[in-house]
């Protein structure tokens, strides 16, 4: 199950790219604009030392605070994408360029509740472990090592939850939970083997920004495009990652959901094709009130 997970997850990303690209084209010149203003306003005289104003050493505690009001900015702007995202690949949805509403709202404390999970699992985990090692050195070392893999498989189960209210469907914790059931390790390992592809993509995007100094040496503009774009670019490698895992995880409990009432995949499609044409209807139908408007 979980090479079916992890290559699902994967060849959904790969075919989605430009989908990314389409869905959050106004978030990424939103996130390119705040990061531009903000790395310049922390751009040293002498300028950068390293690929971005986000990567630099802290030099006042003033730069610290700019620089973490950044960050939650970036994150916020990265869930727009995110939930912009999964809505075109799950339901085709068209939704104005930038939009931030109830929706947005609820998928950022969904994750911020994952956030208390992950770390109201692993707590107890250590504290066991760690007591566990005054007693028996390698079983409470082995617990110790296997705490975060169970922490992560915890919230894992849990995170169908992103995916449901960025399509509006009121899918609660419990719920996720129950319909994980058998899921878990592999979900959890996919996350896991995920997360080292975007490390070693945003790694990759670190060093091709480093060596283009020497396309553009010295030259200040350059260096405040390349502390905005980094930053840009990080979000989007995350968001194309794990916004594909979590939509796949969803599509995932669907299919056994319309598998325990006796859908068949011709019904799926059917139901699929309907739903297709009705929004065709309807955008004939509003173009229809459009032109009647203009006369």
């Amino acid at each position: 199950m979980f090479i079916t997970v992890l290559e699902r997850s994967l060849s959904l990303a790969q075919h989605n790219v430009g989908t990314l690209l389409k869905a959050g084209w106004a978030y990424i010149l939103v996130l390119v604009a705040i990061n531009f203003a903000i790395g310049s306003t922390l751009m040293p005289a002498g300028g950068f030392t390293t690929v971005s104003y986000m990567t630099e050493p802290v030099a006042a505690p003033d730069e610290g605070a700019l620089r973490a009001l950044a960050g939650i900015a970036n994150l916020v702007v990265g869930f727009g994408i995110a939930i912009a995202y999964v809505r075109r690949i799950l339901i085709d949805a068209r939704d104005f360029p930038i939009v931030f509403g109830a929706r947005t709202v609820r998928v950022l404390v969904n994750q911020i509740v994952l956030g208390l999970i992950g770390a109201l699992s692993l707590i107890p985990l250590v504290i066991v472990s760690l007591l566990l090692a005054s007693f028996t050195a390698g079983l409470g070392l082995v617990l110790l090592f296997l705490a975060p893999f169970i922490a992560l498989m915890v919230v894992q189960k849990f995170s169908v939850v992103l995916p449901a209210a960025a399509v509006d469907d009121p899918l609660t914790f419990k719920e996720s939970w129950k319909a994980t059931s058998g899921l878990g390790w592999p979900m959890s390992f996919s996350a896991l083997v995920m997360s080292l592809l975007a490390g070693a993509l945003i790694g990759i995007w670190a060093v091709l920004l480093s060596v283009s100094d020497g396309l553009f040496p010295a030259n200040d503009l350059w260096q405040q495009i390349r502390s905005a774009i980094f930053p840009m670019g990080t979000m989007l490698i995350l968001v194309w990652v794990f916004a594909s895992l979590h939509a796949t995880f969803y599509g995932l409990i669907r299919e056994r959901f319309a598998a325990k009432l006796g859908l068949r995949e011709e019904d799926y499609l059917q139901a699929e094709e309907k739903r297709a044409l009705s929004r065709d209807r309807a955008r004939k139908a509003l173009a229809g009130v459009e032109r009647m408007k203009r006369r």
